[in-house]
């Protein structure tokens, strides 16, 4: 086990699996915040998988989203269009990461986000 990803809890079932797949594959397809959130809200009290899972995916998109803006405006230093495709990069690649770790029912620990839930 990679020190990136937290255990998964006893008796993680296949629904919580299956539903911590779907929150990473809509962000994805164009919901990165709220698709996670909802499932989130809806599942959180009902089980500790999805309320950490939930918890660290949407650490994760409202980080990336911040740097994402602070590299629009950086574009003006030419800095930010790097910055930009570098974001962009890692969000896609991660988001992937996050999909096979939660198919496995771990939960992945995103590297540089901010904790804020």
């Amino acid at each position: 086990m990679e020190p990136s990803s937290l255990p998964p809890p006893l008796g993680t079932s296949q629904d919580e699996k299956i539903l911590g797949i779907v929150m990473h594959l809509l962000c994805l397809v164009g919901f990165p915040i709220i698709g996670p959130l909802i499932i989130w809200l809806m599942k959180k009290d009902q089980s500790r998988y999805l309320d950490t899972q939930g918890r660290e995916l949407l650490n994760f998109q409202i980080s990336y989203f911040i740097y994402a803006m602070i590299s629009v405006v950086l574009v003006a230093a030419l800095i930010g269009i790097v910055l930009l495709l570098a974001v962009g990069v890692a969000s896609l690649v991660l988001t992937i990461i996050g999909i096979v770790k939660a198919a496995d029912g771990q939960v992945y620990r995103f590297p540089l986000c901010i904790r804020l839930f």
